[in-house]
């Protein structure tokens, strides 16, 4: 069988330690900044540094997270910074920022990248992009099945999400969090939006009320191990950069162990305990992803609750222990089992199965029914006491008279030699095969294990115990210097031209319907549609076909105008006529660089930009486009709310979701993927002059249930800020 990576995450240096001696082949983590989890402790340079020697030392890859989109004025600091993790010998940086990548590539050749998963590859025309930009291995979008991964024909390295935490949204296409607060998930700061409980509104009714409808469960592949391991993948990755090192160390030691053939008992149980939402095999099997009663750890069930007053009365179903983490259901109200009384009402500090106890009722509960431990504490005890790997080394001895005491040190392809003093004849105590066995496998204090020492010694000769032990730490030494290997600084010189502006300011309206498209066909210089009949019905320069973002395979157009939204159309319609949608998450000019290399003419600008990253962007590209009115896709899901909550005979009617605060956000259903709309429709129409300063023309309006006399209205205020 082919040799499968197990990739696991470091949130902080204690899950890299638990990671690396629990059985991983390599691990993820990132700096402070730039990476998808910036509320992770994650690590300064100087701990990076100690990092990446110590994971080195034991033979563990290690991936830094690069993985944010990058702004104009951010390039040289990232580029400063991807310099030192070449120079402390990172084995690979993720990226998603496709201008960043080719930027790399171009001033760190050597510097391996891999495309992150916030890079949304979801076909093969997007990994032959990848790869033509020099990128060894793609992070695959999580919503592809099994079936589909394996038909994938581009010869690149293949990596996927086999467990942890799922996100309802394809990666990189949410702007909820950062539309509703201002903290982006494609900057590492998602505030976790799908984890709240929303109201779903058919037909301004409302069919199902306050529930956790975007919650995902938590993924969990090892049943289906032995499929994966025979697919078309090189490296299974787990998710939990902001979860515990107990966490990462019991996760990466049951894959290990299974990968490994190994058998190990009642994993089941304690995986429920460090962490679940409910599981699901995820899109890759096509099961169930949604929890929507509750979206925190669920722990495992352990008592009914017999009684609520004072004290709130259970009758064990599982053995609970002093100090274990409990939560009581449905209020969801939990603490420490700091106190556990028997029948008697005498404390204990265990109860058995069966038992019935006694708990605080510190949260005034009136009426409550099931008892849950979410965290076992004998149990992350447990798995913090895990052994540490060792490494083998061997010895050749070499020790005859009247030459030089020659021993020499092997681990895997390293070696090194010590050569010391004269051998002399012994006057009184010769040294023995003994002595020197001893003395050489003094590695107490070191991770390595002396396997096998071979002497080949004259008989009667004497050798200083002293110049034994100087020997054995000189040769350890060595050898963890050959294991940590830096590189040569590499110099950063980015050089940036200014760019010259056609002033020429030119509309775009996005359309949802027909009677939009007729009106706009004399007002606007191009309308996008995202419907093929009406493209090819009004076909003629200025109307664009709009295509999904998500699509496995790709259909074949040939001299048509396309508004394409992801990487494999970038590498596919190049003899065609492309405009890229902001759904391609340009924020700086080396990505819109990259699309114009790839034939795109116009680009839409992330709806992330400020107005200064605007005016930054605009120094050193041209013909961007950015929208000043209109509603945003917030989220685009591989899951159906119609489908999975009242069925699909209903899906022609009109759907929404209302959050706590009220706001309506319109369910839009393509082909059974839902995309969510803003609440509110973005309005810039007051900043036009301001961004035409900075060089911007082109300005998009998008249209979804807007009225004639909206949109016309919407058209007279344009043409008040501009001399259209």
């Amino acid at each position: 069988m082919k040799k499968i990576e197990l990739l696991s995450p470091a949130g902080s240096m204690e899950a890299l330690k638990a990671a690396i001696h629990n059985g991983a082949d390599a691990v993820y983590l990132s700096g402070t900044n730039y990476g998808a989890r910036k509320y992770a402790p994650n690590f300064t340079k100087e701990e990076l540094k100690e990092a990446i020697k110590y994971a080195h030392l034991y033979d563990v890859k290690v991936y830094v997270t690069v993985n944010t989109l990058i702004y104009e004025t951010e390039i040289k600091e990232v580029m400063d910074y991807l310099s030192y993790l070449y120079t402390i010998n990172v084995d690979a940086v993720l990226m998603q920022d496709i201008g960043l990548m080719a930027l790399t590539k171009k001033l760190i050749p050597a510097l391996e990248l891999h495309a992150s998963t916030q890079c949304n590859t979801c076909n093969d025309e997007a990994l032959k992009l990848l790869k033509k930009m020099g990128i060894t291995r793609a992070v695959l979008a999580r919503e592809l099945s099994l079936k589909e991964i394996n038909d994938l024909k581009t010869n690149i390295e293949k990596e996927i999400f086999v467990y942890g935490a799922l996100c309802i949204c394809y990666s990189g296409c949410c702007l909820m969090s950062f539309y509703n607060g201002g903290r982006s998930g494609n900057r590492g700061m998602c505030a976790g939006p799908c984890r709240l409980p929303y109201t779903l509104i058919m037909d301004d009714q409302e069919i199902i009320k306050n529930k956790y409808l975007l919650s995902t469960k938590e993924l969990n592949t090892l049943e289906k191990l032995p499929l994966i391991l025979n697919s078309n993948i090189q490296s299974l990755k787990i998710e939990g950069r902001m979860k515990s090192a107990e966490y990462t160390g019991y996760v990466t030691k049951i894959f290990r162990s299974l990968i490994d053939n190994k058998n190990i008992k009642n994993y089941e149980t304690n995986l429920k305990k460090l962490f679940n939402r409910g599981f699901t095999f995820g899109h890759l099997f096509q099961d169930t992803i949604i929890n929507d009663i509750a979206p925190n750890h669920q722990g495992i069930k352990i008592g009914h609750i017999q009684r609520v007053n004072n004290y709130i009365q259970v009758k064990l179903t599982s053995d609970l222990k002093q100090n274990d983490g409990i939560r009581f259901l449905p209020s969801n109200k939990g603490m420490i089992a700091s106190k556990i009384y028997d029948k008697n009402f005498k404390l204990i500090n265990k109860a058995n199965k069966g038992d019935i106890i006694y708990l605080d009722n510190k949260f005034n509960l009136k009426s409550e029914k099931t008892l849950l431990k979410t965290y076992d504490d004998e149990l992350n005890k447990d798995i913090k006491n895990y052994p540490l790997k060792k490494l083998i080394v061997t010895y050749q001895v070499t020790a005859k008279k009247d030459k030089p005491l020659i021993i020499k040190i092997n681990h895997h392809n390293y070696t090194h030699t010590y050569q010391g003093n004269i051998v002399t004849e012994a006057k009184t105590s010769p040294i023995t095969k003994e002595d020197i066995f001893k003395h050489l496998n003094k590695l107490g204090n070191t991770p390595f294990l002396a396997k096998q020492i071979n002497i080949n010694m004259d008989p009667n000769v004497f050798i200083p115990l002293k110049e034994l032990n100087n020997a054995r730490r000189y040769l350890i030494e060595n050898i963890i210097k050959q294991k940590y290997q830096s590189n040569n600084p590499v110099k950063i010189e980015i050089k940036k031209k200014e760019v010259l502006h056609n002033n020429k300011i030119n509309i775009s309206a996005y359309v949802s319907n027909e009677k939009q498209l007729k009106y706009l066909l004399d007002k606007v210089d191009r309308i996008y549609t995202s419907n093929y009949n009406l493209y090819k019905k009004y076909k003629n320069h200025k109307i664009f076909l709009r295509l999904n973002k998500t699509d496995y395979h790709l259909k074949d157009y040939n001299n048509e105008n396309l508004l394409i939204t992801e990487l494999g159309s970038l590498n596919k319609y190049q003899n065609n006529n492309l405009i890229a949608d902001y759904t391609l998450n340009i924020t700086n000019s080396f990505s819109a660089s990259v699309l114009k290399n790839n034939k795109v003419n116009i680009i839409n600008v992330s709806p992330e930009c400020s107005n200064n990253d605007l005016k930054e962007i605009s120094k050193y590209a041209n013909n961007l486009e950015t929208i000043v009115y209109g509603r945003i896709e917030l989220m685009i899901m591989n899951y159906c709310l119609i489908k999975n909550n009242i069925g699909c005979q209903y899906c022609q009617h009109k759907f929404a979701l209302k959050d706590k605060n009220n706001q309506y956000y319109p369910v839009i259903n393509n082909r059974g993927k839902n995309i969510i709309l803003s609440p509110k429709p973005i309005n810039k129409l007051q900043e036009i002059a301001e961004y035409q300063s900075y060089g911007l023309n082109n300005f998009r309006l998008n249209f979804y249930e807007e009225s004639i006399a909206e949109i016309k209205d919407i058209l007279n205020k344009i043409k008040a800020k501009t001399n259209l």
